[in-house]
């Protein structure tokens, strides 16, 4: 008998044990449902923050797209004022080179004593090309810096009419 008893001690000893887990146990979910709840929160805040940060990134994507596309304007209305201004300045050095071979035929005619009214006639026009191309250079220049202007004028007042 004294078996039975002491298998009997031994089982109420094992049964308050698994008692005694059971409710560390039952106790613990709770806690873990405070700590998941927090977590839980937490990540939600995540979250919200992470959304508020794409909605910043898109916002600043949006406006560097729209400030490349005002520099690739930008571009090539210089480029075209570059071209034309190449253009304007080629016409004048071709101008200016007819000019030159003209003045000298009239001075090697003028040393010869014999004046020939081609060559004065050649040298006019000669002189006429020269100016119009002059005045086509200017005009280049000038709208070159007008554009500028232009485009200096233009950000303020966007600037104004966003404040």
């Amino acid at each position: 008998m004294s078996d039975i008893s002491e298998l009997e001690t031994r089982i109420t000893t094992a049964l308050e044990r698994i008692n005694a887990g059971l409710d560390k146990w039952a106790d613990q979910p709770s806690a873990n449902t405070d700590e998941v709840d927090a977590l839980t929160r937490q990540l939600d805040d995540e979250r919200t923050a992470n959304a508020q940060l794409n909605e910043r990134l898109s916002t600043l994507k949006d406006q560097m797209s729209e400030k490349l596309v005002v520099v690739e304007n930008a571009l090539s209305q210089l480029q075209a004022q570059l071209a034309q201004a190449e253009a304007s300045a080629d016409a004048l050095r071709q101008s200016n080179q007819e000019l030159r071979s003209s003045n000298d035929a009239l001075r090697a005619a003028a040393s010869t004593g014999v004046v020939e009214p081609a060559l004065i006639n050649d040298a006019m026009g000669a002189e006429l090309t020269a100016l119009r191309a002059t005045q086509q250079a200017d005009r280049a220049e000038l709208d070159a810096v007008l554009s500028e202007l232009t485009s200096m004028a233009t950000p303020v007042s966007e600037e104004d009419t966003h404040a």
